[in-house]
């Protein structure tokens, strides 16, 4: 589920992401499940976006707070 599955990939799969936000990698799979299988429907929880965005600008990975928001959407200015 979007967006998730894209920024796990860019940042190297649920293991790493698990590592990068310091949590288990089945929390990590939890935000690729339909909110209806216990899981966030495709959302990181925004705790994590700040140490997934500093670990992606220092691997030079392009990843910004637009990236987390669902296609269609945009964050406020």
């Amino acid at each position: 589920m979007e967006p998730a599955n894209t920024i796990i990939g860019r940042l190297g799969g649920f293991t790493a992401v698990a590592a990068i936000a310091g949590v288990h990698r089945t929390r990590v799979y939890s935000w690729t499940w339909d909110k209806d299988k216990g899981g966030t429907g495709g959302l990181i929880p925004a705790k994590h976006m700040v140490s997934l965005i500093s670990y992606a600008n220092t691997k030079g990975i392009e990843l910004s707070g637009n990236d987390f928001v669902p296609r269609g959407e945009k964050v406020p200015a």
